[in-house]
């Protein structure tokens, strides 16, 4: 299974930007994606995964409200809108997969695939 993460990009405070994470090797079916980050000089976080069962969505609490995460199976992609961004957003981020769900999807250790992160930068 490889994921591709794409759709990063330079934009103004208050802006949007939308990633795509495609994935290839298996279908969307029974597979849970998830966007994490890594912000200069911090660890990767949790943003957003989108569950297989019953393809519900969890966010970071940093995301809630402003991110929406999806799902396009005749794509094989899901996407992580990303609005009203601020400078804070800053970072690489990354998706991953798995064949898990519920609360393990919050975690790196629940997943065992990733893809290589797209550079988000927002400007003040």
């Amino acid at each position: 299974v490889q994921l591709q993460a794409s759709g990063g990009g330079l934009v103004q405070a208050g802006g949007s930007l939308r990633l795509s994470c495609a994935v290839s090797g298996r279908t969307l079916e029974r597979y849970s994606v998830g966007w994490f980050r890594q912000r200069p000089g911090n660890e990767r976080e949790f943003v957003a995964a989108s569950s297989w069962r019953m393809s519900t969505a969890s966010y970071a609490d940093s995301a809630s409200g402003r991110f929406t995460i999806s799902r396009e199976s005749a794509k094989n992609t899901v996407y992580l809108q990303m609005n009203s961004l601020n400078p804070e957003d800053t970072a690489v981020y990354y998706c991953a997969g798995s064949s898990s769900t519920g609360s393990t999807l919050k975690y790196g250790r629940g997943y065992n695939s990733w893809g290589q992160g797209t550079q988000v930068t927002v400007s003040s």
